[in-house]
């Protein structure tokens, strides 16, 4: 069946536009795949291209000729570029629009604006030449887990081959290429173009929605299920990040270690869904007392953890303070409820030389402890005479100190 040209122009830009569109969606889908929005874009300049050849004989012919050349050999170059960036490689901006360039360059030539056959040679070789590299970049990639490269390889050469034989290469060929021919040859490799693509973004949605899925286990095994923050796990990793991030510019650091006062009695008198309430209440409030800087966790029951970066000893003890002050107010009545609930919060600085989180975990733990035997509901500061004090006691005293401080 033969097809008049207006139809298949028409034909073209409807299967462009909508590959161009539905990889362009895919790709806002997952902004992290940028060979999506690559061949994306490429599809569409080649769309915009179709429609510029269609414009042929409204305007100058020889500038919508070049014009729609230029604009096809782009979408073959930013294709390739897509290949190249799907595997992993830089784009070559050097290639990138190199073939419209020279093309802009040649069709001033007299010899090329006066020889048909030339500028059919060397337009046709352009794209061919895009192509096959595409092919290539395939060929060498690791294209594998989206989709397979081998049909893509494929139709590459037979798209690099389809514009070759509207060439004066076409006759040194055993068979005679006509327009039909021609227009079934391109439908054919137009048609198995649009089913890979489509394949394609089958894939790559499956793809997507697998990753997103992994995503929400690993921030499900990051974060407390009953507040929404870090856990024990997400802050140490969260420390860690910083202490190496710090080795080469050490910068003034502090841990707030908190404790709920008499958790295990508010539980005891209302119930153990009035104090899952309070651990929450507690959270908001730590949160808007921190910045987006800083990393608050739960390190398991009543206890929560503050890792201030960047931060002096007067921050640090204004910070303590206004979590606990703001804690007290929000906390006096939980569910209708007379909770009138309490924190205690232990406060380690790292002001110099390297950041070690358990270590400053541990000063801390020391503060929170003495802020216990002075009565709760307040801050103290570590302090190298308070550790010193508290390390000198026999082991079965800081044992049995620490068990009473933890159950309080």
């Amino acid at each position: 069946m033969s097809l008049d040209i207006n139809t298949l122009f028409l034909v073209t830009i409807y299967v462009e536009a909508m590959l161009g569109l539905l990889l362009l969606f895919a790709w806002v889908q997952n902004a992290g795949i940028m060979a999506v929005a690559w061949w994306g874009s490429a599809h569409l300049l080649r769309a915009a291209s179709v429609v510029l050849f269609g414009m042929y004989g409204s305007v100058s012919d020889l500038i919508s000729i070049d014009l729609a050349n230029a604009v096809l050999f782009t979408a073959f170059a930013v294709t390739w570029t897509g290949a190249r960036v799907f595997d992993g490689r830089s784009p070559n901006p050097l290639g990138l629009f190199a073939g419209a360039a020279l093309w802009l360059l040649v069709c001033r030539m007299p010899i090329v604006t006066e020889s048909i056959d030339a500028r059919v040679l060397i337009s046709s070789g352009i794209i061919t030449s895009y192509t096959w590299l595409t092919a290539y970049e395939f060929w060498q990639g690791r294209g594998e887990p989206l989709v397979s490269r081998w049909p893509a390889i494929f139709m590459l050469f037979a798209h690099g081959a389809l514009f070759l034989l509207r060439t004066p290469l076409s006759a040194i060929l055993p068979w005679s290429v006509n327009s039909q021919v021609f227009e079934s040859v391109w439908m054919t490799v137009l048609s198995f173009e649009a089913l890979l693509f489509t394949i394609a973004i089958a894939f790559i949605l499956l793809a997507m929605a697998k990753e997103r899925t992994e995503l929400r286990h690993k921030t499900a095994a990051l974060v407390d299920s009953l507040t929404g923050i870090a856990n024990r796990r997400a802050y140490m990793e969260g420390g860690a990040l910083l202490a190496r991030r710090y080795d080469s510019n050490p910068k003034p650091t502090a841990v707030l270690l908190i404790d709920l006062d008499h958790f295990k009695q508010i539980n005891d008198t209302f119930g153990h869904a009035i104090g899952d309430r309070v651990l929450q209440v507690f959270a908001d409030t730590a949160t808007a007392g921190v910045s987006s800087l800083d990393l608050l966790g739960r390190l398991g029951g009543e206890e929560f953890a503050v890792l201030l970066a960047d931060c002096d000893k007067q921050k640090a003890v204004s910070v303590a303070e206004q979590i606990r002050t703001e804690f007290a107010m929000q906390a006096t009545e939980v569910d209708g409820r007379p909770v009138n609930a309490t924190v205690s919060i232990g406060v380690a600085l790292c002001e110099q030389g390297p950041l070690d989180v358990s270590a400053m975990l541990a000063q801390a733990d020391q503060a929170l402890y003495h802020a216990k035997e002075r009565g709760r509901n307040r801050v103290e500061l570590a302090s190298l005479d308070l550790v010193l004090r508290l390390d000198s006691n026999t082991p079965s005293l800081r044992i049995d100190a620490l068990a009473s401080h933890r159950a309080a």
